[in-house]
């Protein structure tokens, strides 16, 4: 680990006074053969290439800490995969901290099948497993060429609101976080090296009307802030169920796109009033805890290995909550509801953004309030939502895990 550090010393830590070291990388992961359509039925198979899809990998380093974040254009990443990723990246790099590796996915629903549950009818996985081990080591390689790249930059955000005129709860209209916050990195020249954007809003532009791979409404953002500035473009999913998603809207790929490009238009205005990211310092905790698996579908799907993952009473999964200066974030691990957001955001007592990060560490699934299993209380759409949901018991549990991690930690710089 010294002799890790000491590489940073070497080339210059101090030198241009900017207080990170910031590197990114990229890599298409659009499917090269056959695949299965993730999401709303099965034996969906794309015909063609809309536009390609990526893991993005952004690592920050200052002089004593480093970490990752790795971003998938899939309807998301489960916790297993990040175990294999972490384990890899160990094997071929041990000095990387490989706990402090996040991960993410923008949940789109016009990606490969990565969870199992979309294939041919419903006994049988969608999964192609040549395709996930691909996945995995180019994972691998774009988090250690994302180090390769690192240059000694400094932070900046904004946050905004965006999305009234497209973006809708189904579920619980009134109940919605339309925060836009938006996190920018600059080199000792000015140029943007990063920039990370936290929205929420499912990509389903294109759900069940589209045989092409896509980012949805995603690759629009990426297409507009590319056109605008240098340095790659990061989407953090934010808080999706209950049912955030675009209403009202024409279900192509240009609309898709033209609702990308505004939501980039939106955050690269809101950096014109931009405010200095406090402090320098870089902390990352993440804990494993169980849930419980009350849905029994759940059990039956890994019974029958149509999801490669060991359901038995309760699963592992992993929360993570990190701070850059005085910039918090929080993941969870599914589609969580607004109101997960908001409560997860009051934990924070930062100055700065605070970022929440839907499909965090794991896919379970919607994370819901109590209420969508009560049948008295009649919100559209629960008895769908519930049915792809581990149970009852899910939110309050991750909301309690991660309260005590938050409250354990004197996180503000």
């Amino acid at each position: 680990m010294v002799l890790y550090f000491s590489c940073i010393f070497q080339l210059g830590w101090t030198q241009s006074g900017l207080p990170f070291w910031v590197g990114t990388d990229k890599a298409s992961i659009t499917p090269t053969s056959e695949a299965f359509i993730a999401g709303h039925s099965h034996n969906r198979i794309f015909l063609g290439v809309n536009d390609d899809i990526y893991v993005k990998a952004f690592v920050m380093a200052n002089a004593s800490d480093t970490m990752a974040i790795l971003t998938f254009d899939c309807i998301g990443l489960l916790h297993p995969e990040l175990v294999k990723i972490r384990s890899m990246v160990k094997s071929s790099f041990p000095a990387f901290p490989i706990d402090n590796i996040a991960m993410t996915s923008t949940h789109t629903h016009s990606g490969p099948d990565v969870v199992g549950i979309w294939g041919k009818d419903i006994t049988s996985s969608g999964v192609d497993s040549v395709y996930m081990e691909e996945l995995v080591r180019t994972s691998h390689d774009v988090l250690l060429n994302a180090w390769k790249n690192r240059v000694q930059a400094k932070a900046e955000y904004a946050v905004a609101e965006h999305g009234v005129d497209w973006v809708f709860n189904i579920s619980q209209p009134y109940e919605l976080d339309r925060s836009l916050t938006t996190l920018r990195f600059t080199d000792t020249a000015g140029r943007n090296v990063a920039t990370l954007v936290n929205f929420a809003c499912h990509p389903t532009f294109l759900d069940a009307v589209n045989d092409q791979v896509s980012s949805d409404y995603v690759g629009g953002y990426y297409q507009a802030m590319s056109e605008v500035q240098e340095g790659e473009h990061f989407f953090l999913q934010g808080a999706i169920g209950g049912w955030v998603q675009p209403e009202y809207e024409q279900k192509t790929a240009k609309q898709a796109f033209f609702r990308g490009r505004q939501l980039a238009r939106k955050a690269l205005t809101s950096l014109e009033e931009a405010e200095p990211i406090k402090g320098s310092k870089i902390s990352f905790h993440s804990t494993y805890f169980k849930l419980p698996v009350e849905n029994p579908g759940f059990l039956a799907l890994s019974q029958m290995d149509v999801i490669k993952r060991d359901f038995t009473d309760s699963t592992t999964t992993e929360v993570a909550f990190f701070t850059i200066g005085n910039a918090a974030f929080a993941t969870h691990p599914g589609e969580t509801v607004p109101e997960l957001s908001f409560r997860t955001k009051k934990l924070m007592s930062n100055d700065g953004p605070r970022f929440v990060i839907g499909l965090g560490m794991d896919a379970l699934g919607y994370i819901l309030k109590p209420e969508f299993f009560d049948p008295e209380q009649n919100i559209p759409h629960s008895p769908y939502l519930c049915s792809v949901s581990l149970g009852v018991k899910t939110q309050e549990m991750v909301y309690n895990v991660l309260k005590g991690l938050i409250s354990s930690l004197n996180f503000v710089d």
